[in-house]
C-alpha cells in the first residue's frame, strides 16, 4: 500500500513538473546599465536548447512588459542585444531589484519562456542636498550633546554606490552622528559636544560633505550655518509619530490629502510653529504642497497608482526659537480603473489559405491592463458569425485559430475586431481590428452557363469565320481563374471535328476551318473543354451544336426531261387531243431545303403560246385548245423552272411537242425534222452536205449495182424472200418509238407489226382480214415499253384509238386474201388489231 502510495506522489510530482515546464519556464540574466545600444547580454541559444536557425524558423519574438523595448532578440545568431540606453534610476528609482521583464514567444508548437533581466547599479549619480545651504538658529542654552536632525543628502545610486558616510569640517563645537534605519536609510544628526556662548560666538559655518561607496567616489557638500540664540527649551511635539492618509489616484489637484498639527510649551515667538517637509525626495514637491502655517498637505499633481503606490514623506515643525519637531506621513494610493486593455499583436498569418485546416493558428496576441485587482483582470473576445475562435493560454495570451471551413470565394477578407474589457467599475473596453486576408487555392472549376449550346452558320462560309464563343466563369482569382479552351477529339461523317472548327485558347471564340456545305452535312456536335491554370487544373466541358445553314446555292435540276444530251426531248401528241390534255409531267428537284427548295415552273417561250400551258406548282404541260391543221408538226416549248431562294436560281429545259395524226407518222416525219434541221445550218454546212451526198450517191450506186448483179445470180425462189424491207435512215436523236429513250417522253406504249415491200417508203395501207399465220422476221419476244409521268392517260387514249381500227376491221371484210406486191399492212396491238401479210413482207416492230 505504501509503495503505490509512493508511486502515485512520483507521478503527480512528474505531471507538475511537466506541466510547470510547459506553462513557463523563466531565464535570468543581468545587465548594468548605461550600456551602449548593440551590448551583448547574453546568446538564448543554449539556454532554450535550440539550434541556429530555429528561432528564425519558430518566429521567435521577444514582447517587453514595459512600455519601452529596451533589447532585441536576433533571431539568426540567437543574441539578447541591448535596444536602448537603459538608465536605472529612471525605470526603477529606489526600487531593488531593478527588473525588467521580457517574455520569448516560439510558434509551431507555442512555447512561452520568462526573462528576467536584472538592471545593475553603476556609480553614475553625485549624492545631492536639497539646498546649497542650511540656517539653523540654536539657542545659547542647549546642554550638550544636544542632536539636531539635519537633512540627509540624495544618492539616486543603490547599495555601495549609495552615501555611505558623512564627514563634517573641524570644529571644536559640535560632531556628527550618523543613524540607519530599517530601511536603509542613513539620517544626519548634528551633536553639540561644547556649550555655546552666544556673547563669545554667535555664529558657526559649518561644511557638511556626504560621501558615496562607488568607484571613482562621488561627494556632496552643503554649507551650515548656525546661529547662537538666547534660550528656547520646549521642542514642538506632534500627537503621533506616523501618520497614514489614503488617496484615490484619481483625485483632483488641491485636494487636501492630511493635516499635521504639533504644539510647544513656551511663549511668545518660542511658541509660534511653522510646518515644512524635512528630507524629501523631489517627487514629493512635484505631488504634495504643505502650508507651513498650518499643516495642511494638499495634492498639487497627478498621481498615477501605476507609476507608485505609497508616499511617505518627513515633516519638521519648528518654533521661534529655532526647536523642532518631526513626524513621518505615508500616503497610500489607491488604485481606480482608468486604463483601458491594451490589445498587443505578437503575430499574424495574412495572406491566410482558404484550405487551411481547423485549429490552424491565424493571429497570437496579449491582452495587458495596467491596473490591479479586478481593474486589471480581462476578458477578451471576438466577432460572431466568423469562422474564427478564440483560446486562451497563459498570462493572458490568445490564440486566434480558424474553427469553420474558409472560402475565399464568399469571403475575401476579414476584418477580425477583438474586443479586450476588464473588470473594473466603470468597465473599460478597448478594440483592435485585424485583417486577414484569404488566399485562393485552386478549388472551384470553370463553369459555363449551360451544358449544352447551339450556335449557327451559313453554308458556303469563309474559311475562319467566327461561328460564335463560348465562357466559362471560374470563381478563383489570378492564375487559378485563368481559362484555357480547347477541343476535344470528336468525329464528323467525314473527318475529325478538328478538321471543321477551332477554338481560340484564350477568347472561347469558335472559328470555322473550312467552307460548310449544307448539302454535305447538315450540322455536328463539338465538344470544348474549359481549363483552369490552378495546380492540378479543374476543367469542365460543353457540348456545342453546330447548325448550317442552307443558301441558295443550288439550281433546280430537271429529273424529266432529263437534260443530260445534247438533243432535246421530244414527245408525241395526238392531233386529235383536246384541250386540257396532259401532254408531259416536268418534274425538277433542287439540293437545297426550306424555301430554296420550293419550286415554281414557267414556260418561257414557245412556239406558240397559245397553244401550251404549265402549272406553275405541278409542271403538268397541257393542251389550251384543240390541234388544228395550221399548227406545225413540232413545238418546241423552253420551260424554267426557278426556286425561292433569295437571289432565286434558275434551269431550263427544251421540250419538242410532236403532234401525229396516225400511229407511224412520227417516224415518217423524222425526214421532214432532219430536213428542217439542215434548212437551218449556214451555207458551209450545206455545201459539206453536197458534198457527202455526191460521194454517198457514188458509194450507193456501187452498192446497188452489185447487190442488182446478185439478185440477178440467184435463184428466183429466193427472191422474194431475201428482200430485206428498206427504211429510211434513222436520225440518232429520234429514235424509232418516235421519242427519246432517256426522256421516256412517249406518254403510251405502242407496238407496230408492220409489213413492206422492198425499197416501200410511202405506200397505201391496207387493212386486211388474216388468213394465214403471222411470221415475223425480227424476235418476236423483243418489247420496248416507256414510261411517262402521264401514264395516267394511256386507257382513255387506248380506247379512243380503238374506235378508228374497228372501223378500219369492218372494212376488211371484203377482201379476202392479200395481194402480192401490196404496199404494206400495219396492226397496233395496243388497241387489238391483227393485219396478216404475206411471208414475204412481215416485220416486227416493238
Amino acid at each position: 500500500m505504501n509503495n503505490s502510495f509512493r508511486k502515485m506522489k512520483g507521478l503527480y510530482l512528474l505531471l507538475f513538473l511537466f506541466v510547470l515546464k510547459t506553462v513557463c519556464i523563466s531565464f535570468r540574466y543581468s545587465v548594468p546599465e548605461e550600456k551602449k545600444k548593440g551590448f551583448l547580454v547574453a546568446n538564448v541559444l543554449e539556454d532554450l536548447k535550440l539550434g541556429k536557425g530555429e528561432l528564425s524558423v519558430r518566429r521567435a519574438q521577444l514582447l517587453s512588459k514595459s512600455t519601452k523595448q529596451y533589447f532585441h532578440l536576433d533571431t539568426h545568431s540567437g543574441n539578447l542585444l541591448i535596444n536602448d540606453k537603459i538608465d536605472r534610476e529612471a525605470l526603477c528609482g529606489q526600487t531593488d531589484p531593478c527588473m525588467l521583464l521580457s517574455e520569448i514567444v516560439l510558434q509551431n508548437p507555442l512555447n512561452i519562456y520568462s526573462i528576467e533581466m536584472k538592471i545593475e547599479d553603476v556609480n553614475d549619480n553625485t549624492p545631492k542636498f536639497s539646498k546649497d545651504k542650511f540656517d539653523l538658529e540654536i539657542p545659547e542654552m542647549v546642554p550638550t550633546n544636544t542632536q539636531f536632525l539635519l537633512e540627509s543628502a540624495q544618492d539616486e545610486d543603490l547599495g555601495e554606490n549609495g552615501i555611505q558616510n558623512y564627514t563634517l569640517s573641524h570644529n571644536e563645537h559640535f560632531r556628527l552622528y550618523v543613524e540607519s534605519n530599517k530601511d536603509g536609510r542613513k539620517y544626519v544628526h548634528l551633536v553639540l559636544q561644547k556649550p555655546l556662548d552666544r556673547e563669545n560666538n554667535s555664529h558657526f559655518g559649518l561644511t557638511l560633505m556626504a560621501v558615496d561607496g562607488g568607484v571613482p567616489q562621488r561627494t556632496g557638500t552643503v554649507q551650515i550655518n548656525i546661529n547662537v540664540l538666547d534660550n528656547n527649551d520646549n521642542f514642538p511635539q506632534f500627537t503621533q509619530s506616523e501618520y497614514k492618509a489614503r488617496l484615490k489616484e484619481s483625485s483632483p489637484q488641491g485636494t487636501l490629502v492630511f493635516k499635521v498639527e504639533a504644539t510647544d510649551l513656551d511663549f511668545g515667538s518660542n511658541a509660534q510653529i511653522t510646518y515644512s517637509f524635512h528630507q524629501a525626495p523631489e517627487k514629493i514637491y512635484s505631488f504634495f504642497y504643505l502650508n507651513e502655517i498650518n499643516g495642511e498637505i494638499t495634492l498639487c499633481g497627478q498621481l498615477d497608482y501605476e507609476e507608485e503606490t505609497s508616499y511617505d514623506m518627513n515633516i519638521r515643525a519648528t518654533d521661534g526659537g529655532g526647536l523642532s519637531g518631526h513626524c513621518k506621513v505615508l500616503v497610500e494610493i489607491e488604485d481606480v480603473n482608468d486604463n483601458v486593455p491594451e490589445v498587443s499583436i505578437i503575430s499574424i498569418t495574412s495572406p491566410l489559405a482558404e484550405d487551411s485546416p481547423l485549429e490552424t493558428l491565424v493571429a497570437l496576441f496579449t491582452v495587458t491592463d495596467r491596473d490591479s485587482g479586478d481593474n486589471g483582470r480581462t476578458v477578451c473576445s471576438v466577432g460572431v458569425n466568423l469562422p474564427f475562435m478564440l483560446k486562451s493560454t497563459m498570462n493572458n495570451y490568445y490564440q486566434l485559430v480558424v474553427q469553420s471551413p474558409l472560402d475565399r470565394e464568399k469571403v475575401t477578407e476579414y476584418n477580425i475586431t477583438i474586443t479586450a474589457v476588464d473588470q473594473g467599475s466603470p468597465r473599460l473596453t478597448s478594440t483592435r481590428i485585424i485583417n486577414v486576408q484569404i488566399s485562393d487555392v485552386n478549388d472551384n472549376p470553370p463553369v459555363f452557363e449551360k451544358s449544352s449550346c447551339e450556335m449557327q452558320i451559313r453554308e458556303n462560309n469563309i474559311p475562319g469565320l467566327l461561328i460564335g464563343s463560348v465562357r466559362a466563369a471560374d470563381l478563383d482569382t489570378e492564375k487559378n481563374a485563368k481559362v484555357t479552351y480547347s477541343l476535344l477529339p470528336g468525329k464528323v461523317p467525314d473527318g475529325l471535328v478538328a478538321s471543321y472548327i477551332s477554338v481560340n485558347s484564350e477568347s472561347g471564340n469558335l472559328y470555322a476551318l473550312r467552307s460548310l456545305d449544307y448539302e454535305q452535312i447538315k450540322d455536328f456536335k463539338v465538344t470544348v473543354r474549359a481549363t483552369d491554370g490552378g495546380s492540378p487544373p479543374l476543367s469542365s466541358e460543353v457540348t456545342v451544336r453546330v447548325v448550317i445553314l442552307d443558301e441558295n446555292d443550288n439550281a433546280p435540276f430537271f429529273l424529266y426531261p432529263l437534260q443530260n444530251s445534247t438533243s432535246p426531248c421530244n414527245e408525241l401528241v395526238p392531233k386529235a387531243v383536246e384541250a386540257g390534255y396532259l401532254v408531259i409531267k416536268v418534274v425538277a428537284v433542287d439540293g437545297d431545303s426550306g424555301q430554296n427548295s420550293w419550286l415554281s415552273y414557267e414556260l418561257l417561250k414557245a412556239t406558240d403560246p397559245g397553244l401550251f400551258s404549265l402549272g406553275a406548282q405541278n409542271g403538268e404541260v397541257r393542251t389550251r385548245r384543240a390541234l388544228t391543221e395550221r399548227d406545225t408538226s413540232k413545238q418546241r416549248l423552253l420551260i424554267v423552272v426557278r426556286d425561292n431562294g433569295l437571289p432565286p436560281q434558275s434551269s431550263t429545259a427544251m421540250l419538242h411537242v410532236l403532234p401525229v395524226g396516225g400511229f407511224s407518222d412520227p417516224y415518217m416525219k423524222a425526214v421532214e425534222v432532219s430536213k428542217e434541221e439542215h434548212e437551218e445550218d449556214g451555207s458551209l454546212t450545206l455545201y459539206l452536205v453536197i458534198c457527202l451526198a455526191a460521194v454517198s450517191f457514188v458509194f450507193l450506186v456501187c452498192i446497188v449495182s452489185f447487190a442488182a448483179i446478185k439478185i440477178c445470180r440467184r435463184d428466183p425462189r429466193e427472191s422474194f424472200i431475201a428482200a430485206p424491207p428498206h427504211f429510211p435512215p434513222a436520225r440518232p436523236d429520234i429514235p424509232e418509238n418516235g421519242g427519246d429513250s432517256q426522256s421516256g417522253s412517249l406518254s403510251r406504249s405502242y407496238h407496230y407489226d408492220v409489213c413492206l415491200t422492198g425499197g416501200s417508203l410511202s405506200s397505201e395501207f391496207r387493212f386486211l382480214r388474216p388468213l394465214i399465220p403471222v411470221f415475223s422476221v425480227g424476235d418476236p419476244n423483243l418489247n420496248v415499253n416507256q414510261t411517262t409521268p402521264s401514264a395516267s392517260q394511256d386507257i382513255p387514249d387506248a380506247l379512243e384509238n380503238r374506235k378508228p381500227m374497228e372501223q378500219a376491221r369492218a372494212s376488211l371484210s371484203e377482201d379476202a386474201a392479200p395481194r402480192s406486191g401490196a404496199p404494206g399492212c400495219i396492226a397496233n396491238q395496243a388497241t387489238g388489231a391483227n393485219i396478216n401479210c404475206g411471208q414475204n413482207d412481215w416485220l416486227t416492230y416493238q
